[in-house]
């Protein structure tokens, strides 16, 4: 095979067998192959940013070779922490990928085998005799606290796949470890949901929760609403993109069990509901002609995980009537294309490196490190629908921004008042 060639088709082999998982994908870290289609791409993409993740906790060889970037000044203890961050944000990203039924076609056999790789890597996680093992007890780093509510969260959007297969030493294990975290006090901001989303996923799975730490969570979140669908960080507004890494997508998927177990009202879900398509609508408009959006606010660097409130409700089919699917689909593809496409966006040995659109370590605030940097994955969560469904075959559309600029059929936009 001649070299040129097969730099074009290295990073979809590992996605159809070519090669072992982690081998062809780490090695051509700035090398992308034209897709077929979306979601080929999105699949392919995912893939490379997930695989070594998962390939390396799964056999208990993460600590030994995830490079550890981290930015001047970093204030967290870096063993305790950036492990975790690997794992819970990947998951939280790939497990709409995941909930789908495995089958006999190559995204199917590599969901099956990322799968396997996924609860491999739990169990590792939480194993005292693992190499990977994070210890949950040790009374050192309030981090944890956040990465243990994103694991809860892949949790629930994948349970057949990451939660109900484990063994029950296993399962003890996780639920031992997250119990052990409500030491931490969370503070008056975003971090709230992360003790709820952790106690809401103990309710889930029949395990003793404490329940006024959700209340508290929603309660105090109600009271920092500022309007037309953006929470306040706390009681302060922040122009950040917190309300997409964090607030909303938390905030409905807690009241969503919670009216599951009768304990919410299911009016009340809807409105929060409501108030995510508003911001998810907000989100669109934003995205400009040439797929950029603005670089504003802390944590830039989580890239298109920005975008979860848009990708979350893609995947649950509650996108807002002024935007399709297809819309939503060509905006992303175009920004994740622009994102993870810049050189050094990916190190040479295949892990994502520290920036916003390439390798841009002053980007980066003093709590994050590799590890934080996988929440971009929550931006593909539309994966979770079939390859048959309307989002992936539709037709590629303008998003809004490109309507507006390109004298397009540009419907009225208003606040909403609720």
């Amino acid at each position: 095979m001649k070299r040129r060639n097969f730099f074009k088709i290295a990073p979809l082999a590992g996605l159809f067998g070519f090669v072992s998982p982690g081998t062809a994908i780490a090695a051509i870290p700035e090398t992308f192959m034209p897709a077929k289609s979306d979601r080929e791409y999105w699949v392919s993409l995912m893939i490379r940013i997930a695989e070594p993740v998962l390939s390396n906790l799964s056999k208990g060889t993460l600590k030994k070779n995830m490079p550890l970037e981290k930015p001047e000044g970093y204030g967290k203890k870096v063993e305790e922490v950036t492990y975790l961050e690997a794992l819970g944000r990947t998951l939280a990203g790939i497990s709409g990928w995941l909930s789908l039924p495995a089958d006999q076609t190559a995204e199917g056999q590599k969901r099956a085998e990322f799968a396997e790789m996924a609860r491999k890597s739990i169990l590792n996680l939480v194993n005292p005799a693992s190499p990977d093992y994070t210890d949950f007890v040790k009374r050192g780093e309030s981090q944890l606290l956040v990465d243990a509510a994103f694991l809860s969260h892949a949790f629930l959007r994948a349970p057949l796949q990451l939660w109900e297969p484990l063994p029950e030493e296993g399962k003890k294990q996780v639920i031992t470890a997250l119990k052990s975290l409500r030491w931490i006090k969370p503070g008056q901001n975003n971090w709230l949901l992360f003790s709820a989303m952790v106690e809401i996923f103990l309710l889930k799975v029949g395990a003793e929760w404490e329940q006024e730490r959700v209340t508290y969570a929603i309660n105090k979140h109600k009271e920092w609403y500022k309007g037309d669908g953006w929470y306040g960080d706390g009681e302060k507004f922040h122009f950040d993109y917190y309300n997409g890494f964090v607030i909303q997508p938390m905030l409905v998927d807690i009241l969503k069990i919670l009216v599951e177990k009768g304990l919410a009202k299911q009016e009340e879900y809807e409105l929060m509901l409501k108030r995510m398509q508003r911001f998810a609508a907000c989100q669109e408009r934003m995205i400009s002609p040439e797929a950029t959006y603005p670089a504003i606010g802390r944590s830039v660097v989580y890239r298109v995980g920005a975008f979860q409130p848009l990708a979350q409700l893609a995947l649950n089919r509650q996108l807002p009537k002024m935007i399709s699917p297809g819309q939503v689909r060509s905006a992303l593809t175009a920004i994740m294309k622009r994102q993870f496409e810049m050189k050094g966006t990916f190190s040479k040995t295949g892990w994502l490196q520290l920036g916003f659109c390439g390798h841009q370590p002053q980007a980066a605030e003093t709590y994050i490190s590799t590890g934080s940097l996988y929440l971009c994955s929550v931006g593909f969560l539309p994966l979770g629908l079939p390859a048959e469904d309307v989002f992936w075959t539709s037709q590629t559309e303008d998003w809004s921004g490109k309507k507006a600029w390109s004298g397009g059929l540009y419907p009225e936009d208003h606040a909403v008042n609720f």
